[in-house]
């Protein structure tokens, strides 16, 4: 942490940093993006090194968070804490997590010559590449936040991803701090496995436990014998309370008490957001008061329950990108009175180019409740069947609306919901993109 580089080390990363700062400044002024990725692909050709080089002269520490659902919330709320106790942060805000978007926020952090004067970098990063940075980086804290089917089409099984994620883990020093969910076998075992200091944090709220484990569960059996795990209740997928009945493996101990802890943004699955952020700020030596002024006073991230307010109507983006995270967001649909939604499925490469995925969503639940639904994005047809095949019967109570030109799906969707209700949209992640840029004006990439 806040190491010294070597004269013939600086000269390349400066070369590299100032490059990619040039290339930066052009893609802006040419609006052509938000340049959150191709400068730290450029630098990185220059400099190989650069990630090692950059993050070892942070002076307290790498934090990285890591996880199929939550990182950017996580980091943002965890970013909003440690700057207003007054800390200075690298953070790759975007949403870019890959090894170039890790890169580019380091850069972008630094001066012309790559000297990097910052107390934190707080970087999420895709649950794929954790293997491949926590060398180069040395991380002080890891968050594990969940690990959930996401893109198999790219990842494989969540057993793959957990068992690289031990192995890589196991190899830091033992001075590092890992924050694991409690409530997720794989990660509850993960973090008994390590000699590393473990802080576990999840949810101890049986009130908000569901009424059936959902279609769309990943992790149900031991991680340690493979048996299957006896569930006292389920808070959302495999997250719950459990323990083993063959080899007595159970679920960890949190270091927090989630009652005591509330929330101010929507779902249950921000609750172990705002957990685990305020886990990771209380290791870090900051002061209670100020980590529960931050969550009562805290704004999502863009697409991730992001409120806006388009003609005088409430719209609210709730990011869908796989089946557990889009069951929580059609959870908070069908918890509201409102009874116009929008969703917009993708299949492009952040998405994930296999959308069979929808068919483990359980739509039914928003079938049911009526309303109208608009569908809409690359995969129209396939979202549309989905939801006709939701129907119990012929006499479905949904007005479904296919469109798909998006544009025009936004304003239908727009012209069907009163004044006094919001409209949900329900997007993938480069939908999410197109969706804020139409309504904004803003484009992010």
């Amino acid at each position: 942490m806040g190491k010294k580089i070597q004269l013939i080390d600086r000269v390349k990363l400066g070369l590299a940093v100032s490059i990619a700062k040039s290339v930066t400044f052009l893609v802006r002024s040419l609006r052509l993006g938000a340049a959150s990725v191709l400068p730290g692909s450029i630098a990185r050709r220059i400099e190989p090194r650069l990630l090692q080089l950059l993050s070892q002269q942070v002076k307290n520490g790498v934090i990285l968070i890591a996880g199929t659902n939550g990182k950017t919330t996580t980091a943002l709320l965890l970013c909003t804490i440690l700057e207003r106790t007054g800390y200075k942060i690298a953070h790759n805000s975007t949403g870019a997590n890959l090894e170039n978007g890790l890169a580019t926020a380091l850069i972008e952090n630094s001066s012309l010559l790559g000297a990097l004067n910052v107390d934190y970098a707080i970087l999420e990063v895709d649950e794929n590449i954790v293997p491949k940075v926590l060398k180069p980086l040395q991380p002080k804290i890891i968050i594990c936040l969940n690990l959930f089917r996401d893109q198999l089409d790219r990842y494989g099984e969540v057993d793959i991803i957990s068992k690289k994620w031990t192995q890589v883990i196991s190899t830091l020093p033992e001075e590092t701090v890992v924050i694991p969910n409690a409530d997720d076998p794989t990660l509850s075992y993960l973090g008994q496995q390590l000699n590393q200091k473990v802080l576990f944090f999840g949810l101890n709220e049986p009130e908000n436990y569901l009424e059936s484990i959902p279609h769309a569960v990943d992790s149900i059996y031991c991680p340690r014998c493979g048996h299957s795990l006896d569930y006292q209740g389920v808070y959302l997928s495999h997250l719950g309370d459990f323990s083993c009945p063959s080899c007595g493996f159970s679920k960890s101990q949190p270091s927090l008490e989630s009652s005591e802890w509330s929330q101010i943004l929507v779902g249950l699955y921000n609750k172990y957001n705002t957990l685990a952020a305020a886990t990771a700020a209380k290791e870090l030596g900051v002061e209670e008061t100020k980590i529960r002024e931050t969550i009562n006073n805290f704004q999502a991230a863009f697409g991730r329950a992001e409120d806006l307010v388009i003609d005088g109507k409430k719209v609210r983006i709730l990011l869908s990108k796989n089946p557990v995270g889009t069951n929580e967001t059609i959870r908070v649909v069908t918890q509201s009175t409102d009874k116009t939604t929008l969703m917009v499925l993708n299949d492009r490469t952040p998405d994930g180019t296999d959308v069979s995925w929808i068919w483990d969503v359980d739509t039914e639940k928003l079938v049911e409740r009526g309303g109208t639904l608009i569908v809409s994005g690359d995969r129209v047809y396939d979202m549309a069947l989905r939801l006709r095949y939701s129907e119990k019967s012929i006499d479905s109570k949904i007005n479904l609306i296919v469109e798909s030109d998006l544009k025009k799906a936004i304003t239908i969707a727009l012209e069907h919901t009163p004044k006094n209700e919001t409209l949900h949209i329900l997007p993938t992640y480069s939908a999410m993109l197109e969706v804020r840029e139409v309504l904004t004006g803003r484009k992010i990439l």
